[in-house]
């Protein structure tokens, strides 16, 4: 179930920028990337197919059923789909067990939007058991609006994800700032018109119009996300997703 509250001061579009910030799970709050290339490999090994190195590329920063109907194409493997969807989240969640360490910036950066009361969401393709078994880690307090990649009849790369975030938010996407770390994720918010702050974990991410580009999310603060401007009203340099 979706989970979501209206932002104590929203800002209205003449108020200072951003109204809102809209962020990314894996790979940009969490170092779970690895975590979920370990239960993909893990899944596949037991259904006796070893994965190459190339795939990871493709399945990186993809909502579930893309990436897992990507790899049973890719193998050849003989499991339903949503069997192995059962059996990659399954492995997933073994691994959250043994923690789930933050990416370098993130709890400092959370700490100053909550104590700005600038609105943050969790916008992620991951699912909600998977999103709520990490939200223990990152603070549920932290966000006023939670979207999982299950809770949308689409998830990223449609711009669906990033504009039910910034409604629920009452902030006009034109006027956030999403922070991602794949292209699948930049497709997402630039089509939504978001000013996007790329940190890229696993593959590189070029600059474009309306996009920044920074090396980790320590250098990701308030003060930092306050003297962007609103992405240009023209669509930016597309970034195409890994695969649809």
């Amino acid at each position: 179930m979706t989970r979501s509250l209206t932002a104590a001061g929203a800002r209205e579009a003449s108020g200072p920028f951003p109204q809102a910030v809209l962020i990314d799970m894996d790979g940009t709050l969490v170092d779970t990337e690895g975590f979920w290339w370990e239960a993909e490999v893990e899944v596949f090994r037991g259904l006796g197919h070893e994965l190459a190195e190339e795939h990871r590329q493709v399945v990186v920063g993809g909502p579930m059923t893309r990436s897992a109907g990507y790899l049973l194409q890719a193998t050849g493997a003989r499991i339903g789909l949503d069997q192995l969807k059962d059996l990659l989240n399954a492995a997933f969640l073994r691994r959250l067990e043994r923690g789930v360490p933050l990416m370098p910036g993130a709890r400092h950066l959370l700490e100053q939007l909550r104590a700005q009361q600038v609105p943050a969401a969790l916008v992620t393709a991951s699912h909600r058991t998977v999103v709520d078994r990490v939200l223990a880690s990152l603070g549920a307090g932290n966000f006023a609006v939670t979207l999982a990649g299950d809770d949308l009849p689409r998830t990223k790369p449609h711009p669906d994800p990033y504009l039910t975030a910034a409604a629920r938010l009452g902030a006009d996407p034109v006027r956030c700032v999403a922070i991602e770390d794949t292209a699948t994720g930049v497709a997402s918010a630039e089509a939504a018109g978001c000013r996007v702050v790329a940190v890229p974990s696993v593959a590189p991410i070029p600059p474009a119009a309306g996009r920044s580009v920074v090396g980790s999310l320590s250098e990701v603060t308030l003060p930092f996300l306050r003297a962007l401007e609103p992405a240009p009203a023209a669509a930016p340099d597309p970034v195409a997703p890994v695969r649809p």
